[in-house]
């Protein structure tokens, strides 16, 4: 089972002035150069990392950061390098789609799939209903929360009546 993962919203949580965000120590501050200076890494919970890991999903990028989520984020939440989703060069086809829609049903090659973003629509969710064979969890995370004990709640509950 694959979950795509997006990094903005879901990971680093947005919406309000960094007061209104934990920040999170991780045991040590960041570096204070290369990918670990990133000002917004503090915002990521690290606990995160473990959690997505016992979902038992093989973990994918979904995320404008590209190579860098590996770089950066990956450290910082204790992950492996994970693949990473390119985005196709050419742009998509006007509509109401999300653009990260078509590309990771692609991605997907008919396996079932999650796929946790702060930008889904019910326009996605019916799109990848009438494209996709398999079962496919689409999940908006709040951008201002990120992810949450609901968000997991949501996704183990829907991994568990697939793997039944």
């Amino acid at each position: 089972m694959l979950l795509f993962l997006d990094v903005d919203g879901p990971l680093i949580p947005f919406g309000a002035t960094d007061r209104a965000y934990p920040v999170y120590d991780h045991g040590a501050a960041p570096p204070a150069d290369g990918a670990g200076a990133h000002p917004l890494l503090r915002r990521v919970d690290p606990a995160l990392g473990p959690r997505l890991v016992e979902l038992g999903c093989e973990l994918v990028w979904a995320t404008t950061w590209m190579d860098d989520a590996n770089d950066c984020l990956a450290p910082w939440l204790g992950l492996p390098r994970l693949p990473v989703v390119r985005w196709p060069d050419e742009d998509e086809p006007p509509g109401r789609v999300h653009w990260k829609t078509r590309p990771l049903v692609a991605r997907a090659a008919g396996r079932p799939f999650v796929w946790l973003d702060d930008e889904l629509t019910a326009a996605d969710r019916d799109w990848v209903a009438l494209h996709h064979p398999a079962a496919a969890l689409l999940h908006r995370v709040d951008h201002r929360r990120g992810l949450t004990e609901d968000d997991f709640a949501v996704v183990r509950e829907w991994l568990g009546a697939r793997r039944r």
